[in-house]
């Protein structure tokens, strides 16, 4: 019998995302599933489908931040929104897709935990070269190194198929998570996921 499984398309610079991540571990070894992380570029997708950020629409900025607060106390995780978003991804999901790709993804988690973390909890600007430095040394990462492999053409064109892949299968934000063919968006739909994964 093939294992459930749950993909996770996601983006750092999404909170929503920050927060699924936080939560999908967990749900998923309660259900004996595996977590599939598929990252993916969010900008890329708004692209291709013609969504935007709610924050551009003031009111309803106001009011998702209240809400992602909200989310964050329930689950008991940190979260402060980034006073410098919204921040342009484009490097910092190739980090994570050069990661994933090599040695089997054996540092991706730290990588993507370290990232999480100063986006969504110190907010630190990681639209800056220098910042997104100081953030991999500390984590333990040669950031030379990391952002030479994340500049190779293999990993651009790993991070276009995907979110090119995502598109496709109807993903228009983050996160965006499948169980089989069933598709879940935002962190607000985990208890479906958690059933979805029950019911397969």
């Amino acid at each position: 019998m093939n294992q459930k499984t749950v993909e996770f398309f996601f983006d750092v610079g999404s909170p929503a995302a920050y927060l699924a991540w936080t939560q999908l571990p967990a749900l998923c070894r309660q259900a004996g599933a595996a977590l599939v992380y598929r990252p993916m570029l969010l900008g890329g997708v708004f692209q291709a489908t013609g969504n935007r950020s709610p924050v551009e629409v003031p009111a309803k900025g106001r009011y998702i931040r209240r809400d992602f607060e909200r989310f964050a106390a329930r689950c008991g995780v940190p979260l402060r929104f980034n006073p410098h978003f919204p921040i342009n991804t484009l490097l910092l999901m190739r980090g994570a897709t050069a990661l994933q790709m090599q040695d089997g993804g054996a540092r991706f988690g730290d990588y993507c935990a370290a990232v999480f973390r100063a986006m969504w909890v110190d907010g630190r600007d990681l639209g800056a070269p220098e910042v997104v430095g100081q953030v991999l040394q500390a984590a333990g990462f040669e950031p030379a190194e990391l952002l030479s492999l994340a500049g190779r053409q293999a990993v651009k064109d790993r991070l276009k198929a995907v979110t090119e892949e995502a598109v496709a299968r109807g993903v228009f934000g983050a996160p965006t998570m499948f169980v089989g063919e069933q598709m879940f968006w935002g962190q607000d739909r985990l208890d479906f996921v958690r059933e979805a994964l029950a019911a397969s």
